[in-house]
């Protein structure tokens, strides 16, 4: 995985190297940063924002066993001496008890936010890759390369913000999926 991020940048500059000496003619290139093209879309923010609501009650319950965590810990340490064994046990297993579940609804808040992100943003970067290639087309370009491989670009060839507002014109949040061999923004 390390040499293959080590090498990206070279074998990006090795292309364009490649294609300015096959091509004498002017080179258009754009730079994009991907992600946050993509979770620049509406249709990201919308499925975020569904996420948060959705998540809203676990979350909220997550917060109230920390704060009652915390509640027993301060109420175990400062009335250490006050208490009785058996309350000092029963104040023990009750934060066990609530630790458990603050563990168990945190994996499950995890692995639900995890499963929408592996729904959405594949399907979404797919789609990006479609509205560059069409950007591409429009606007004349040769290559557009990932800003996390460029080490300089011009601030004018940076295509961002354009490939998220043409991901937005395209596919429009909220809007019903377009039917299996459909084309995009039709």
């Amino acid at each position: 995985m390390f040499l293959r991020m080590a090498f990206r940048p070279m074998l990006v500059c090795s292309a364009l190297l490649a294609m300015a000496q096959a091509a004498p003619a002017q080179l258009k290139v754009a730079v994009i940063n991907m992600q946050a093209a993509v979770f620049g879309t509406a249709e990201v923010k919308k499925a975020d924002a569904d996420l948060q609501v959705k998540l809203k009650p676990e979350a909220d319950r997550a917060q109230q066993l920390q704060n009652e965590l915390t509640d027993l810990q301060n109420k175990l340490q400062t009335g250490g001496s006050k208490l009785t064994q058996q309350q000092q046990d029963d104040m023990q297993a009750e934060g066990t008890r609530k630790q458990r579940e603050l563990q168990r609804i945190t994996t499950e808040l995890q692995e639900t936010t995890d499963s929408a992100k592996q729904d959405i943003l594949p399907k979404c970067t797919q789609r990006m890759v479609e509205v560059l290639k069409k950007l591409a087309a429009e606007k004349g370009y040769d290559i557009i390369v990932e800003s996390s491989v460029t080490y300089f670009s011009k601030s004018g060839m940076d295509i961002t913000a354009d490939a998220t507002a043409a991901y937005d014109k395209a596919y429009p949040a909220g809007a019903a999926p377009a039917p299996a061999g459909a084309k995009p923004g039709k």
